[in-house]
C-alpha cells in the first residue's frame, strides 16, 4: 500500500480545486446555491427529493413501511437530486435544505409547507407524525433515539471516513485506511452486541433505528459496499449484525425503499423516480430502456 509524501501543514489553508477524488467536482468550502432552479412538486402531500444512497434510503425505506401499514397520507413523489451534476446547489434544493445535502423533504399536507433537512431528522418526523416505528414507552423510546442518533454520529467514520480513503481517495493512505478501519470493526461489534441482546436495535420490535442503521451497515455486511470491504473487514464475523440485516432485508417494504432514486447496480433495482406505488412494477431503468 503506497503513501503520500510527508505533509506540513500551512499556516493558512486555502482551497486547492485540483485535490482529486471522486467528489472533487462537487466539493467547495462554501454553502449555498450555484445557480437557479426551482424544485418539482408532485402530487403527493410529501415531496421527497434525494437519491439512492444510504442517506436517502433511509427515508424512503420508512415511508414504504408507512404505506404498507396503510398510512395513505405517507404517499409521496420521490425526485431525483443528482448530486454527481451538482443538483444539491439549486436555488430551490437550497430553501429545502441549506446544508445541500439529501435528502429533503417537503410535508405540503398541511395549510403551509414544512421544510424538513437531515436524513434523521425526517424519520423522527415522519414517525411522529403518522405515530409508527418509534415507541411510545418513555424507556424505549430512549432506546430507539439513542440508537438513531448513535447512526448519525457514527456513520460518518463509515462513509467519509472508512469508505473515502478506502474507495474514493485518489491515493492510498495507510494511515487513514487503518484508523478508519479500525473504527469501523469497533462500531460494527457494539451493533454486534446489541443485537446479541434482541431481535432489533430498540428492542424486540423493528423501529426507525433499524431502518436508520440498516442501508449503511446492512449494507457493508451484505458486500454491497465500498468495492470488497466486507472481505477486507471480515464482516463475517458479525454473526448476530448478519442475522439482523437479513430479517431487515427479507421485508418487502425495505426491498421497495432502497431501490428508489438509486442511479447505479442492478438496471430491475434502480427506480429512479418515483410518483406512484405502480412505478415499481412499470417504471425500473430496466423496462424503461427496453421500452425506449
Amino acid at each position: 500500500m503506497s503513501n503520500t509524501p510527508a505533509y506540513t501543514p500551512p499556516k493558512v489553508w486555502t482551497w486547492n480545486k485540483g485535490n482529486g477524488g471522486t467528489f472533487a467536482n462537487i466539493n467547495r468550502p462554501t454553502a449555498g446555491a450555484t445557480h437557479e432552479k426551482e424544485l418539482p412538486i408532485g402530487k403527493h402531500p410529501l415531496q421527497l427529493y434525494s437519491l439512492g444512497t444510504p442517506n436517502g434510503q433511509k427515508v424512503t425505506i420508512l415511508l414504504e413501511e408507512l404505506l404498507a401499514l396503510g398510512h395513505a397520507g405517507a404517499e409521496y413523489d420521490a425526485w431525483l437530486i443528482k448530486i454527481g451534476e451538482g443538483d444539491q446547489f439549486g436555488s430551490g434544493f437550497v430553501e429545502v435544505n441549506p446544508n445541500s445535502k439529501i435528502p429533503a423533504l417537503m410535508d405540503r399536507s398541511g395549510a403551509a409547507p414544512i421544510r424538513v433537512f437531515e436524513s434523521g431528522a425526517i424519520l423522527l418526523y415522519l414517525a411522529e407524525k403518522f405515530g409508527a416505528f418509534l415507541p411510545s414507552e418513555p424507556a424505549k423510546r430512549a432506546e430507539c433515539l439513542s440508537w438513531l442518533f448513535w447512526q448519525m454520529g457514527s456513520a460518518p467514520y463509515l462513509g467519509g471516513g472508512f469508505g473515502h480513503f478506502y474507495a474514493y481517495a485518489p491515493v492510498k493512505i495507510e494511515y487513514a485506511i487503518d484508523r478508519f478501519a479500525m473504527e469501523v470493526k469497533r462500531q460494527l461489534d457494539v451493533l454486534d452486541r446489541r443485537l446479541a441482546e434482541c431481535a432489533y436495535l430498540a428492542g424486540d420490535d423493528y423501529t426507525i433505528a433499524d431502518i436508520a442503521v440498516f442501508p449503511w451497515y446492512g449494507t457493508l455486511v451484505r458486500g454491497g459496499a465500498y468495492g470488497d470491504s466486507a472481505e477486507f473487514l471480515s464482516t463475517h464475523e458479525y454473526k448476530n449484525v448478519l442475522r439482523w440485516t437479513e430479517a431487515v432485508f427479507a421485508r418487502p417494504a425495505v426491498k421497495r425503499g432502497r431501490i428508489v432514486n438509486r442511479m447505479n447496480g442492478d438496471l430491475a433495482e434502480q427506480l429512479r423516480e418515483r410518483h406512484d406505488a405502480g412505478d415499481f412494477d412499470t417504471r425500473t431503468q430496466d423496462k424503461l430502456e427496453q421500452a425506449s
